[in-house]
């Protein structure tokens, strides 16, 4: 299939251009909904252009498309909480308010961008929902649970392309109302 100017292909057919841990878990979700992972496509890029400014102007893909993943954590009684807010590249994450307050802590922040890389096991400008450790909540901004979705593949070197509710269904998301502002 082709979009913007990237030519995609099934995904698990090039676990190359997957990180480990986003391969895995698309195998495991394959076993119970292989039509859903079945639409999950990858394309390989030019890793300098990662970023998604880059990415849409280098590739010819529309930046409404895009979805941006982001690692926010907090602590409550000494217990950090982790999220990952999934948001339209047009958008950010609501992380002072509805990230904060979803996660119930007193201050949410962004992972810094070692423990992000480390924590996810993903190269960073690739950070994806799929495939995150099982005890970082997913959240998903409504809009991006319509139309097409690009989205990091863990490496820097591909992208992921999925319908948005796809995404929206895949195991341990919840859409949440008032995510992106």
């Amino acid at each position: 299939m082709r979009f913007g100017t990237l030519d995609w292909a099934p995904a698990l057919d090039h676990p190359d251009l997957l990180a480990t841990g986003v391969r895995v878990a698309l195998a495991t979700w394959a076993q119970q909904a292989p039509d859903a992972v079945g639409q999950v496509l990858v394309a390989e890029i030019d890793p300098g252009c990662a970023d998604t400014a880059e990415m849409t102007e280098a590739y010819d893909l529309p930046l409404e498309a895009s979805a941006n993943c982001v690692l926010v954590a907090g602590r409550r009684a000494g217990e950090e909480r982790i999220a990952a807010a999934v948001v339209r590249a047009t958008t950010r994450a609501d992380v002072n308010n509805v990230v904060k307050r979803l996660l119930d802590v007193r201050k949410a922040s962004f992972l810094p961008m070692d423990r992000a890389v480390a924590d996810s096991g993903m190269e960073y400008g690739g950070i994806t929902p799929i495939g995150l450790p099982a005890d970082h909540r997913i959240l998903l901004d409504p809009a991006v649970g319509t139309g097409q979705a690009i989205i990091g593949s863990g490496l820097r070197r591909s992208k992921i392309l999925l319908p948005g509710e796809v995404l929206a269904a895949m195991p341990g998301v919840e859409v949440i109302e008032g995510l992106a502002i």
